[in-house]
């Protein structure tokens, strides 16, 4: 194990090399755990393909899901960037598919998120509003709200996410709010309707207290559409990682 810059270390697993924060509690939280494997003795075939294990059809385990598979089955090294690996490391069939499709997150929702984008704010019950930019933290954690005053809101304490909308359609401008789940991050797509705003449900740090946060898109409302959308594909990924 060796230090590196910027509070992180790189650690040796039986998976591969995984860069991870000095601290395991600024973890960011789009992050999973690395699995338990599967117990050698529990596997005498592919998991996959029934395949039996011999001196020639050596066995694998899926660096996602921990899974037992024949090289066949357990061929393809992806990028598992939730898992902090440094290198493609080797997936199953099912999982390698589902790390590529998070791969366009990392490469782009993250860069909008991170990027920002300029909303109305309104907290709790308040008839004033503020313009702020809104954007995720370098480590993921927190969503910062700059304007004539700042705030943060960290992810993990978010209890429930509803997207605003508004129809693409010129003649219809009414807004719909999608149902949350509560007690879970959950966030619902609309059709064809472009998401115009955000209501949060959160507990500021040191209280549990539930808060409210509302946010319209301001002036420039395609940056807003855009970092909306990734948060709602950043919603996903949190709410999986937290039923994990």
């Amino acid at each position: 194990m060796s230090t590196v810059p910027d509070g992180k270390k790189l650690v040796r697993s039986p998976s591969g090399l995984r860069m991870v924060p000095e601290n395991g509690a600024f973890n960011s939280p789009f992050s999973l755990d690395e699995p338990q494997w599967v117990p050698d003795k529990e596997c005498p075939s592919c998991m996959q393909c029934d395949k039996k294990y011999d001196f020639l059809t050596r066995k694998h385990h899926c660096r996602r899901c921990g899974r037992c598979f024949c090289d066949k089955c357990c061929s393809k090294k992806v990028a598992l960037p939730r898992m902090c690996f440094v290198d493609p490391v080797r997936q199953c069939g099912e999982c390698s598919l589902v790390s590529q499709k998070e791969m366009e997150f990392y490469d782009k929702q993250l860069k909008v998120l991170m990027g920002g984008g300029s909303f109305i704010v309104t907290l709790g019950t308040s008839k004033t509003s503020e313009t702020m930019m809104c954007r995720l933290s370098n480590n993921h954690r927190y969503l910062f709200f700059d304007g004539e005053s700042h705030f943060e809101v960290e992810l993990s304490r978010i209890s429930s996410m509803q997207v605003l909308t508004e129809e693409s359609t010129p003649e219809e401008n009414d807004i719909h709010t999608y149902t949350d789940c509560p007690a879970d991050l959950c966030i619902s797509e609309g059709g064809n309707a472009r998401a115009s705003g955000m209501l949060l449900h959160y507990k500021s740090t040191g209280s549990q207290d539930p808060q409210q946060l509302r946010m319209e898109a301001a002036d420039d409302k395609k940056t807003a559409s855009s970092w909306l959308a990734a948060m709602h594909k950043a919603a996903k990924l949190l709410y999986e990682a937290r039923d994990r």
